[in-house]
């Protein structure tokens, strides 16, 4: 079989055999792509869930914001954002009181080229767009407390905007169950102070802080609890299919047209197997998420749920980006063993930014061997970190037969997070 992994922008061709116990090649469940996706959001802003419409939520507001997630979501702004302001200013909004700001989280800011090919080059050049910045205390203001006390800071422009719209893209999420919603303001516009509970390692440890689940998730309890704080008015949600086309448009009311997202998705991203794999072959769906190794631990938790304790995951990940900041590099220098690094972590002897996506990789690593087939990481930084790197995967699918034999369960999930897991 000759099976094209999501790899970058060009995908990654890879050679599998038939063997007795091998699942198949598996893949989300697709649906219909929208055949007019431009006239599919503006019903969706004049018809939306639990909602007024959307300029009639415009009319004598003195200003917007736009929340957009950053450039490592697929979210197709081009096609949200022209239809979203046509909307504001058609209620009165001058284009000069519209502001888009950039959900961030702890990412780096999206600037000149990038934030034209973000936002297209006329918003770019017409509204004024603001990156969040975590770290920038004077931009964040306190809503409020959760947790154990843990302050709740905000973005002050989005605080300070008379109305609040937020964008996103609905999928699987290894935390908070599945992203859209809530988490626009939660990591994506909060300080890090907050992020440090957010992120803790208490958090990413819950057993219901994981890919799929929103009931009794205190991840999601969370961001819906920091959004009743800071307010917002209205989301525009997508869902997207493999080849990142739209498949439908949720807006309207922040929580019910979220779930109402949420629930359509599910439908078509989670895939239940009776026994769980030996080894499984992913990917981390290609660019623009496999820009680095923080994001690949997506992809890993999406299969690790179905692979049995001693199996194997062999994931393909660009990491054009490397580890994906010095800070992410930095926290791998603590991994001294996988066990080690988890122990560190749960007494509290550091806390660097970034330290979750590790934390979940290796959680994974206690159960399962993680394999890596990448350009953007040389084999000994991979090796020393305790990776597997792989130069041929078709090589490495032999090794991995060889291993277990041929009667070995595994699979191939070339569209890596967008499908989800599990035994059932």
């Amino acid at each position: 079989m000759r099976i094209e992994l999501k790899y970058g922008e060009a995908g990654l061709q890879i050679e599998a055999p038939e063997t007795p116990n091998f699942i198949g090649v598996l893949y989300p469940q697709e649906t219909e792509v929208l055949a007019a996706p431009e006239e599919a959001v503006r019903q969706s802003l004049r018809k939306p869930i639990a909602s007024a419409p959307l300029k009639e939520l415009a009319r004598g507001k003195a200003d917007a914001v736009i929340v957009i997630s950053d450039i490592t979501r697929p979210v197709p702004n081009t096609l949200l954002l022209p239809l979203i302001i046509e909307q504001l200013e058609a209620a009165g909004i001058p284009g000069e009181k519209i502001s888009i700001l950039i959900a961030t989280g702890i990412h780096r800011p999206n600037e000149g080229a990038e934030l034209e090919r973000l936002v297209g080059k006329q918003i770019a050049a017409g509204y004024r767009i603001i990156n969040h910045f975590s770290k920038n205390q004077d931009d964040m203001q306190l809503v409020g407390q959760i947790g154990d006390g843990v302050p709740a800071l905000v973005n002050k422009h989005y605080l300070h905007a008379d109305l609040k719209i937020l964008t996103g893209f609905i999928e699987p999420h290894m935390w908070a169950g599945f992203s859209g919603g809530r988490k626009s303001i939660l990591p994506g516009i909060s300080s890090v102070k907050t992020l440090e509970f957010m992120h803790g390692p208490e958090m990413v440890a819950h057993p219901q802080t994981r890919y799929g689940v929103l009931d009794g998730n205190p991840f999601h309890e969370a961001g819906l609890e920091i959004m009743a704080k800071a307010g917002a008015d209205f989301i525009v949600n997508v869902t997207l299919d493999t080849a990142k086309q739209l498949t439908g448009v949720f807006s309207g009311h922040p929580v019910e047209a979220h779930l109402a997202g949420v629930e359509f998705l599910s439908r078509h991203c989670v895939k239940t197997l009776d026994e769980p794999l030996d080894f499984v072959v992913t990917s981390n769906a290609g660019a623009p998420l496999d820009c680095n190794l923080y994001q690949t631990a997506k992809g890993i938790s999406g299969v690790a749920g179905a692979t049995r304790k001693g199996g194997v995951i062999l994931i393909a990940t660009e990491c054009l980006e490397g580890f994906g900041s010095e800070e992410y590099r930095e926290v791998f220098e603590h991994a001294t063993t996988p066990q080690a690094f988890i122990d560190k972590l749960m007494k509290k002897e550091f806390f660097i930014p970034d330290q979750w996506c590790a934390q979940e990789t290796y959680q994974v690593m206690l159960k399962n061997e993680i394999w890596v087939h990448t350009t953007g990481i040389d084999a000994a930084t991979l090796e020393r970190f305790h990776f597997r790197p792989v130069a041929r995967i078709n090589q490495a699918i032999k090794e991995l037969l060889n291993r277990f034999g041929q009667n070995a369960r595994w699979a191939i999930v070339p569209d890596g997070p967008l499908l989800i897991l599990k035994v059932g």
